[in-house]
């Protein structure tokens, strides 16, 4: 499991369902989190000491990674190498890196499975059809705070516009991620 910083939902994560292993954003919170969780028998590591999931964990066929942006690039393709299954619970790494993760599934013979929401409906509606019964995909978008806006004023977004989306609260790098369309990727 990993928190970032949530210790509060971690520390209760832990004593429900008792990993083998825990992972938070720095030392600091991994001491703290070791306070808190005195007297369960996990291990705690931070972001900057996990480099090889694979060797920490090396029981387990799948993994199931949520790490942000380029951190999880490296962890992801040790736990390929490892022939671990990846359970993607967002998409950046496949933004970022998608030819080097792709080819090296297809190299240690592992699966990826989509957890995100767009990802995993894809997922399901190409289940049990070849790749030949696939024309295009077209993946829409919720239009955040700009789904009414006419392009013509898009050239005049500021930043506090772009950080009001109507329906979630992400945080700023996601929500103008999202607002921009830079989460998917897209030029």
């Amino acid at each position: 499991m990993a928190a970032g910083t949530n210790l509060d939902l971690l520390t209760e994560q832990v004593k429900r369902f008792h990993p083998q292993l825990v992972s938070v954003a720095t030392q600091e919170l991994a001491r703290e989190l070791a306070t808190r969780l005195n007297g369960e028998r996990v291990a705690i590591a931070h972001v900057s000491k996990v480099r090889l999931p694979s060797q920490l964990i090396p029981t387990p066929r799948s993994l199931c990674r949520r790490w942000s942006a380029a951190m999880g690039l490296q962890p992801t393709l040790a736990a390929i190498k490892a022939g671990k299954d990846i359970a993607f619970a967002n998409k950046e790494v496949l933004v970022i890196a998608g030819e080097l993760i792709t080819a090296a599934v297809r190299q240690h013979r592992v699966q990826l499975l989509p957890v995100d929401s767009e990802h995993n409906a894809i997922f399901q509606c190409l289940e049990g059809r070849g790749r030949e019964s696939l024309k295009r995909i077209i993946l829409t978008a919720s239009g955040g705070p700009f789904r009414e806006l006419p392009a013509e004023r898009f050239a005049s977004i500021t930043i506090e516009q772009a950080l009001k989306h109507p329906t979630w609260k992400m945080g700023s790098k996601i929500t103008i991620d999202s607002a921009t369309l830079m989460n998917r990727g897209w030029k």
